[in-house]
């Protein structure tokens, strides 16, 4: 277990008298025993997901994505083997809750994952049309392009690929192998604020496939990004 964790065996001693390890280590040790956090901690006050084990398809959900904790991100992005697949709007949050993302994200890819990142086009109508219904002034746009900054040094990265849509998002899905995490968007709401699932692939299509085929469908219209957007008129 200490080896699995990266501590001090003196460190699981203390987890087995009745320290509870920090989320990091929770997840790696549920994810190790089979077992869900919760049970084997059920002290714990800082998971707030509605866990539902670890086979079930739904693994969990959230009351918004602002409860999602980071640690849960760092793990699923540290181990993606296969897909790293990531649908947003302007997904400010992805990088500045993680500063190393697209150090991260190079580094999956040169291990053999592939890396799909999908930004809405600041300068399409589709992110018009979301300022708008959020009441954002005309400053989402601004967003999507400082973003996208954080990625410019993954251009020309072998598996690596960012592209640019135009589509109305109903949900910001960041997918790792065969776990999904949708966030859903509620009219005229921050995604932060909406909900979360934490969503695993089945030997049946079921959620997880149906959203990792509207991934493909919007990832398929979309134009890649050059590392430049045109300003719109109100910025």
């Amino acid at each position: 277990m200490a080896a699995a964790c990266e501590v001090d065996p003196k460190t699981v001693g203390r987890w087995l008298a009745g320290r509870v390890p920090h989320p990091r280590h929770r997840w790696t040790t549920s994810e190790l025993l089979r077992a869900d956090a919760t049970d084997i901690w059920p002290q714990s006050t800082t998971a707030p997901a509605i866990s539902a084990g670890r086979d079930a398809l739904v693994a969990a959900t959230y009351a918004n994505r602002a409860s999602v904790p980071r640690d849960l991100w760092l793990h699923l992005l540290e181990h993606a083997e296969r897909h790293v697949d990531v649908l947003v709007y302007s997904g400010t949050f992805f990088a500045q809750s993680n500063p190393h993302v697209a150090e991260m994200l190079a580094t999956r890819a040169r291990q053999g994952t592939r890396v799909r990142l999908c930004f809405a086009d600041p300068t399409g109508r589709a992110v018009a049309r979301r300022d708008e219904e959020e009441d954002l002034d005309g400053t989402m746009a601004a967003k999507i392009r400082a973003s996208l900054t954080y990625y410019r040094p993954l251009l020309g990265q072998d598996r690596c690929e960012v592209r640019l849509h135009d589509a109305t998002v109903y949900a910001s899905l960041f997918r790792y192998d065969d776990d999904l995490l949708a966030n859903p968007h509620i009219w005229g709401q921050p995604a932060s604020a909406n909900p979360l699932l934490h969503l695993r692939r089945g030997p049946a299509r079921g959620w997880f496939d149906h959203y990792a085929a509207s991934f493909d469908a919007v990832w398929t219209a979309a134009r890649p990004w050059d590392g430049t957007t045109a300003r719109t008129s109100k910025e």
